[in-house]
């Protein structure tokens, strides 16, 4: 059975707080990661240096506006080389657990055949020990409802393959312009990785585009200590934050958001 070649493309701005969990969870397991920064001003990019491997490729191109980054992920397609399989796409505070890059592996290796991989995230609230409930996802891919995503895309069995729509709604479309998750190739597995999307990752989060208002409240879950991959709980670098022992205000969230809500219903009361 031939491996696959697994190229990964990781686009980042200000992710101090994950960037270097987020690259070491898939860096055994890939053959290249192409980490192209558009314009980090806290310690992205000494975090990166830091991680002493040749597989990863790191460009700095800072962009001022949301089309450049979506420009930035169609150059990325374009300067991939041939040699690789399959494109992992992954943010600077995405995390996957071992057992969950093992199980993809496996199967695309089995399933040359398959177009792209769609997945479970867990996304984490308020700290790496809470997440979401499943409950609260609308997105619909393979048959599926939930907190989902799809980040594996086979390089060869895609025709025209590009990127399209500015950065925030931007997405992956076939040589039709049909979104690839619209594509009958799409293949559910029952895997998991972690996603910081509701968390601070960054002291200069204030930058990044439309960070703050992604942090919602939403009702949260304990997770097992077997349920958090284990590179967020082991030994690291001085250089890098400890997510560990770091809260990220999502008490404060919500009880701003339950103000709010008290705030809602009095006048509501008052006008009738």
């Amino acid at each position: 059975m031939k491996r696959s070649k697994i190229i990964v493309h990781c686009l980042v701005k200000n992710e101090e707080n994950f960037i270097w969990y987020a690259l070491n969870s898939v860096l055994p397991y890939v053959a290249k990661i192409m980490v192209w920064d558009n314009g980090s001003t806290d310690k992205t990019l000494d975090i990166i240096k830091s991680i002493d491997s040749p597989k990863i490729d790191l460009e700095e191109h800072p962009t001022s506006s949301r089309k450049e980054v979506a420009h930035l992920r169609q150059e990325m397609l374009d300067r991939t080389p041939s040699v690789y399989d399959w494109l992992l796409i992954l943010d600077g505070d995405e995390i996957w657990p071992k057992s969950s890059i093992l199980k993809v592996i496996a199967y695309i290796s089995k399933h040359p055949e398959t177009e792209s991989i769609a997945n479970w995230t867990t996304n984490l609230v308020g700290d790496i020990f809470h997440a979401l409930p499943q409950t609260s996802g609308n997105y619909q891919i393979a048959g599926k409802k939930g907190n989902l995503n799809l980040h594996l895309l086979n390089l060869k069995n895609i025709s025209g393959l590009h990127v399209s729509h500015p950065y925030g709604s931007e997405g992956y479309f076939d040589q039709n312009n049909l979104p690839i998750q619209q594509r009958s190739g799409v293949v559910f597995l029952n895997v998991h990785y972690f996603h910081a999307t509701h968390l601070l990752r960054s002291s200069q989060n204030k930058n990044v585009y439309d960070r703050q208002t992604k942090m919602k409240y939403f009702p949260r879950v304990k997770l097992s200590k077997k349920e958090i991959p284990s590179i967020l709980l082991g030994s690291h670098p001085s250089i890098v934050p400890d997510v560990s022992r770091i809260k990220f205000g999502i008490t404060e969230i919500s009880k701003i958001a339950n103000t709010l809500h008290k705030r809602l219903v009095h006048k509501l009361f008052q006008h009738e």
